[in-house]
């Protein structure tokens, strides 16, 4: 399997390993999910979860990269003494001094977040009061096979179309692992679960109105021709306290921790001396 390759389908499989699974290798040094995550999490503003699929594994894919070459390079830089020069060695206790600062105040802050605590109470009359927010919406469990033409969408059909149940589904992977030119080709075709809005339209108003275990006709996207297999559909439903407690438990103590925020530091800056 070439370096591609095998960066792609390990990004495939990621989200259901543990984030400290190594995607690669470099010379000896480990590059992990968690690695990958960080960064993208960071760049995304927490929101990459909510990106299609698709984009999710490119994402992934160039960051990986670009962690692959950074790798390289330290590598390089460390074998021709840079880390020894008189450069490196000014710049990096200014980064280290710069650092210290930032890590006791993310530790400072942590503590005083920490002894924030919301009533049972109060969480459970933030649920009833605000019932409306806390619904997910229908979502679908999907594969698809991408092709170039229409003809081309047309002969996997045919191939497909005798078929029912598990036969159907086996088939369907085995074809979009040999035919498919989209990046979950290795994973079958897998786009996992996703909700309204989150392909391109042509694709979503076809998934959501298909039946599960079929297939569709050749829908036509800006990316070609997509066979699409419906997998599983999810009503929407209204979530239970148990299960958003931890959301709103966070949400309320970030409110709190503001206002706590706030008073402690005008304490501080009522002792300081600000000239």
């Amino acid at each position: 399997m070439t370096i591609s390759k095998k960066i792609i389908a390990t990004l495939l499989i990621a989200s259901s390993l543990l984030s400290a699974q190594t995607l690669v290798t470099v010379n000896g040094t480990k590059i992990t999910q968690e690695d990958v995550d960080t960064i993208l999490m960071s760049a995304t503003q927490g929101r990459l979860n909510q990106l299609e699929p698709e984009k999710q594994i490119k994402f992934r894919k160039e960051v990986l990269q670009q962690l692959i070459a950074k790798t390289l390079i330290y590598e390089d830089a460390t074998k021709n003494g840079i880390l020894q020069s008189k450069e490196f060695q000014a710049e990096y206790k200014k980064v280290q001094e710069r650092a210290k600062k930032e890590v006791a105040i993310q530790i400072w802050q942590k503590k005083e977040f920490d002894k924030v605590k919301i009533s049972n109470k109060k969480l459970q009359s933030y649920y009833n009061e605000n019932k409306g927010e806390f619904k997910e919406p229908e979502s679908v469990h999907a594969r698809h096979i991408l092709v170039a033409s229409e003809m081309d969408a047309n002969e996997i059909i045919s191939q497909l179309k005798s078929l029912k149940g598990p036969k159907l589904k086996k088939k369907f992977i085995e074809l979009a692992k040999a035919k498919s030119t989209g990046p979950s080709a290795v994973e079958g075709g897998d786009l996992g679960t996703f909700t309204q809005g989150k392909m391109v339209p042509e694709f979503n108003e076809e998934v959501f109105k298909m039946k599960v275990g079929t297939i569709s006709s050749a829908v036509k996207t800006q990316f070609g021709y997509h066979i699409i297999y419906l997998e599983a559909k999810n009503k929407a439903k209204n979530l239970t306290f148990k299960e958003v407690k931890p959301f709103i438990e966070q949400r309320l103590k970030m409110e709190q921790f503001k206002d706590t925020m706030k008073s402690k530091m005008d304490a501080l800056q009522k002792k300081a001396t600000i000239k």
